[in-house]
């Protein structure tokens, strides 16, 4: 809509007016040396969506190895950083086609990724919760999420086998990870670190990557997920300290995204070699 697109212009003009003021003295060696382990680990976050999604396809009766389906998703998910945000998907269809993989299962893998991904990433938002009912404790909210995600974890393996579950948890070790990511960088950037409410936090970025990815045409959700960073933390990290978190965020996903591809990308090599 034109008032989403003007809020999410103004947020990329608050980032480019605050980007130029930046004091890159504040790049130390050890904030520098930081940023570099958390690529690292978003990286290695890559494959448990790898693994997710080689449990999907076996489950749905795909035979492939697990070499084959990590190194097949790292050389494909560059591409969800090219407008459409559907492109990773079609890449990595015609890879399996290629390698034999019937097409109909390599399709439902991905709506079945894309669904488990996102009922994943959407039990969060109890964790963020506190910001809005102040009569709920963070110790609750995440009791909620334990338990809900206890009975749709088992209520995937009822419905849908093993694979499935797996893929589930998996997908929720992910957005774990990836809260974890975002709270690394607000400490690394904040004074005061121990008074800022943790949990909300890590799950407000995981609520934002979800809202994002679900963005339809917004490369790897690219404006959308600072827009609701900001919505949600605004009264919570300063604004200078929260964008300049989420520009390192966004660096440190597409280094570590890098990372992941060029790993997979010389297993491949390796194994036709």
């Amino acid at each position: 809509t034109p008032s989403n697109s003007s809020a999410a212009s103004d947020v990329y003009k608050r980032q480019r007016n605050y980007w130029a003021e930046i004091d890159f003295s504040r790049f130390t060696v050890s904030l520098c040396s930081g940023i570099t382990v958390l690529a690292l680990i978003y990286a290695l976050a890559n494959l448990a969506l790898a693994l997710a999604w080689w449990y999907l396809l076996t489950g749905l009766g795909a035979r492939t190895t697990c070499r084959w389906a990590v190194g097949n998703y790292g050389i494909s998910q560059l591409a969800k950083y090219v407008p459409g945000n559907i492109f990773h998907l079609a890449g990595r269809q015609a890879l399996g086609m290629a390698a034999g993989i019937p097409g109909f299962a390599l399709v439902k893998s991905s709506v079945w990724e894309l669904g488990l991904i996102a009922l994943a990433g959407a039990l969060f938002s109890f964790l963020v919760l506190p910001f809005f009912l102040t009569s709920l404790t963070t110790p609750m909210a995440t009791g909620a999420l334990a338990l809900v995600a206890a009975i749709v974890g088992f209520a995937v393996r009822s419905l849908s086998g093993v694979a499935a579950a797996r893929a589930f948890v998996l997908y929720l070790g992910f957005h774990v990870v990836s809260g974890l990511i975002f709270v690394g960088l607000i400490g690394m950037l904040t004074d005061d670190c121990y008074s800022l409410p943790w949990v909300a936090v890590g799950a407000s970025y995981v609520v934002a990557w979800l809202i994002g990815m679900l963005t339809p045409g917004a490369p790897a959700g690219v404006g959308v997920r600072e827009l609701v960073l900001l919505f949600l933390l605004k009264n919570v990290v300063a604004e200078s300290q929260l964008l300049l978190a989420v520009v390192l965020g966004r660096l440190v996903t597409v280094v570590g995204d890098l990372v992941f591809f060029g790993v997979a990308f010389f297993q491949i090599q390796k194994q036709k070699a």
